[in-house]
């Protein structure tokens, strides 16, 4: 169980799930350390918040920004990996670069996150490590070759990863949570459908994350699964 005023890191913390987890904390009583490319003036107001603009897709330059984190003297209690980004379409739609990005953005860059923290919180022999991962990682689907792609690896890297952490006293989960409704859906041709049974409401995202922060050391929620009631796609140009 972690004490409320431990630090906790969290990606994609601007908008969306991420915003919600990090508002969340900070109302709690927990330090929060937000990364994402843009923040607006209210949320860097909350107390107990400090934001990093970052760039999770540049991973040149990723290494050098984390090490900049940690050399502030930040010694994580528990990692959030959040961020991510959604693509959609045939394989041969994609560009070579949209390919590297998606992976970069929903993959790549969390074990870069993990492997820069992980080493301080083995040391520590405590704390948390949990992904936001997708239903998308639970099943293939039509037109997201390269999305699912992305939310599989980062679930293997989470089975894998938590049985390297094991015997460190952290706890490594994964959410994989169906749609929810947000912004992640304003650039793309479809969206949950109308009806409130329709999507997951991010409070009960935010309330899985607060349940494994409280859960005791001795015991592991290895992976938790959402979905809506009612599973319905409303597709805008139709």
């Amino acid at each position: 169980m972690l004490k409320t005023d431990s630090h906790i890191l969290v990606t994609g913390a601007s908008k969306g799930i991420g915003r919600a987890i990090s508002d969340e904390l900070c109302t709690s009583g927990y330090n929060v350390t937000g990364i994402a490319r843009n923040f607006s003036e209210k949320q860097t107001e909350l107390p107990g918040f400090k934001p990093y603009k970052i760039d999770l897709g540049d991973l040149d330059k990723l290494p050098a920004r984390l090490e900049e984190i940690k050399s502030s003297g930040f010694m994580p209690s528990a990692l959030i990996l959040n961020a991510g980004m959604g693509l959609f379409g045939s394989l041969e739609e994609y560009s070579y670069q949209q390919i590297n990005s998606l992976m970069n953005v929903n993959f790549t860059s969390h074990a870069y996150i993990t492997r820069c923290f992980l080493p301080v919180m083995k040391r520590a022999g405590l704390g948390n490590i949990i992904f936001i991962g997708s239903d998308a990682g639970l099943r293939g689907s039509k037109k997201g070759s390269i999305y699912c792609a992305s939310k599989f690896a980062l679930r293997g890297f989470s089975q894998a990863l938590r049985a390297e952490c094991a015997r460190s006293g952290i706890g490594v989960t994964i959410i994989n949570p169906g749609m929810v409704k947000t912004d992640f859906y304003k650039d793309l041709d479809f969206e949950p459908g109308k009806e409130n049974n329709n999507s997951i409401n991010i409070d009960a995202i935010v309330d899985c994350i607060k349940l494994i922060l409280a859960n005791g050391g001795n015991t592991v929620i290895d992976e938790i699964n959402l979905s809506p009631l009612k599973h319905v796609i409303h597709f805008k140009n139709k």
